[in-house]
Parts: C-alpha cells; structure tokens; sequence
C-alpha cells in the first residue's frame, strides 16, 4: 500500500532533488573545469555521493543497477577502476551512510536503475552519458582518453607523424589480428576497425580474398588495407545520399575509371599539361619571316623585315620586301612549329599543409 503523501514529504523530494543536482552539478565542475578536460567513465552524482529516498532521507543499503541502454535489465558492466579491470557487484550497493562506491563503466551511455534496499524503485534513467576518464589517469583530474571522442572508423587530423594511441595512420598498409602479419598494426584491438571497413568499402584489399564475412575473415587471420590518404585532400562523395551534384565527375577528376560516387575513390593530379589546341589562348605569332619565291628562270628570294604579322596560310600585312625578285609571283610558305614535342607540366597543386591522417580503431 502507498503511504500517504503530505505536504512535508514533497518537500523532502523537493529537497532531495535540490541535493541530487547539487551533487550532479559539483561532480560536472570537477570533470569539465578542475581538470580542463572533456572524459568518459561515470555519472556523476551516482558515484561516491549520497543516496536519496522519496522523504529526503539517506538510504543505507540502497542498490544502483547499472544496465545497458535501450534495454529493460540487461546488465552493464561495472569496474573498480578507471583501466576497467577489476568488476565491480551488479547491482552496487551503499554503504551505512547510503553513499554508492567509486564505479567506472566503458564509454558511451548506460541506463541505471536506483532502489532502496528492499527493492523500490527510486529513480531509473536511460541513456545517461557516461564521463570522466575510462583509461589511465583515473578521477576527475585525470587525463582525456583520447579514443572516447571518436567512433570506430571517424578521421583524426594530427600535427606529428608517429603512432597515437587509439589510432592507425589511413596510409594504405594493412590492419589485423596479433598473428596477421598486418604492417601498420597486428593487435586484436583492430577487430572493430577491420570489420567496419570490411562492411563499408569492398574495394578495400583482404589477404587472400573476401570470404564469406568479416567476423570469419578475422577469424581466419586476414588483414585487410586502410584507406591510402598519403597525399591527399579529401572530398565529399559528389551524391553523399543525394542525386550527384556533378562537381565532381570521372572525366575530369577520376583516376582511370574511378566514380566521385564511389567511396574511397582517388582522383585529382598534382600537374596538368596542355593537350590541344582549344586549350590555349587565342595568340597572333609575329617576328621575321623568310619567303622563298619560285617557278621561273633567274628565281630569287627576299626577306620581309619589320615585325609583321603572318598566320599560318596567311599573307604579308605590312613591312619592306627586299632583294631581287623574278620569275612568278606565287610563292610558298613554310613555318617554325611553336612549342616542345613533350610538353612539360605545370603545377596545378592548391596550397596546402601537411598533417597526419589517422582512423580511429
């Protein structure tokens, strides 16, 4: 049977609550501004502070249950420490004074559940964030894990060259498991990566050839390439979801074939070259011309001077013709070719600066 509610019981809730969001509030400075740092690994005002009944009353005993969330019960791990090594009892239970112990849980978000010691239900939430550290440094002044901010398969830019925790560089060598043989990284901590690039972009190599899936290509010890951004500028898909926008197109971005509706395709080129005629600017050729004139006895030849200007199958259009000239007036003309037989390249580079492109794991 519920007991009756009197005005002093709301009250107490109101206090109860008053105390629940100071806590929350407290725990929250501590996290985002003592430490200066963003993390993962609890939620605050259920981990080391004082727990509430209905009247505002302490509850020695009171049991959390912490779940996974969008489910109804089923259990989330717990750990005693900030590696998620040592687990901690499902459901936690407060000590004397009804204050819950230090817990840490895996990043993301989880459901708790918070009862009294006989079991009714206090207070229950999904889909809390989870924060703090979850590995290394530990408590609110730790450090930021800095595998907590991205998911499986998100870009990472960085201003070094070497290896980062948490990462693999997206410089087309392969990952897999400890006994691959992958040469950028063999940890069985690549299992999620190289099943969510295997599922998202088949052009991607697999030793040995896909098999029937990702889970049996891990099991067998296949590697699988990373993205090759040595290099490169990346570009949004020209569809992206949508109909193609057609800024990009295969004639001319693509490398051979390759679609810009294609995940993972290369195209663009560090220099061009000019490769016909209607790629370059109308010009009109000007400087000295010889003319050779021909076709009866005592032939002679004469030089126009002056600058003039003559077109291909064109005509003098100004200047002094000199020397001695007999025989017919036709005559013939014959012309320099302009330019190099193998033209050289040019630059069409953007400017740019170099980082180190990594995936997360």
């Amino acid at each position: 049977m519920l007991p009756h509610i009197t005005a002093a019981m709301i009250e107490s809730w109101k206090i109860f609550n008053m105390l629940r969001n100071l806590a929350r509030i407290s725990a929250l400075w501590a996290l985002f501004y003592c430490s200066g740092a963003f993390a993962a690994g609890t939620v605050p005002g259920f981990s080391l502070t004082p727990q509430f009944d209905l009247t505002g009353k302490v509850m020695p005993g009171c049991k959390l249950y912490v779940i996974q969330a969008g489910t109804v019960s089923t259990p989330q791990n717990a750990y005693q420490d900030t590696g998620l090594s040592i687990s901690q009892p499902n459901p936690l239970s407060c000590d004397a004074s009804g204050r819950l112990p230090q817990w840490f849980v895996a990043d993301g978000t989880i459901k708790l559940r918070l009862t009294t010691s006989t079991g009714v239900q206090i207070y229950v939430g999904d889909n809390l964030l989870v924060l703090g550290p979850s590995s290394g440094g530990g408590g609110g002044g730790g450090t930021v894990d800095p595998t907590t901010i991205l998911s499986t398969g998100d870009f990472k830019l960085n201003y070094g060259t070497g290896i980062l925790s948490g990462f693999v560089r997206a410089n087309g060598r392969t990952i897999g498991s400890a006994t691959s043989g992958a040469t950028e990284r063999a940890n069985s901590d690549t299992q999620a990566l190289f099943q969510y690039l295997w599922g998202s972009d088949p052009n991607l190599a697999v030793s040995g050839g896909r098999g029937v899936s990702a889970a049996a290509d891990w099991a067998a010890n296949k590697t699988i390439a990373l993205p090759d951004l040595r290099g490169r500028t990346v570009a949004g898909l020209d569809d992206m979801g949508n109909t193609a926008a057609g800024r990009l197109t295969t004639a001319n971005w693509g490398e051979g074939s390759a679609s810009p509706t294609t995940l993972g395709a290369g195209g663009g080129l560090e220099t061009s070259k000019l490769s016909s005629l209607s790629q370059i600017p109308q010009f009109t050729p000007s400087g000295n011309v010889t003319i050779n004139f021909g076709g009866g006895v005592g032939a002679a030849s004469g030089v126009v001077n002056g600058g003039n200007t003559v077109g291909v199958g064109g005509t003098n259009t100004g200047g002094t013709l000199v020397g001695p000239l007999s025989g017919n007036t036709f005559g013939s003309f014959t012309g320099n070719a302009i330019g190099s037989v193998s033209p050289a390249s040019f630059s069409s580079a953007s400017p740019s600066i170099l980082m180190t492109i990594y995936i997360k794991l």
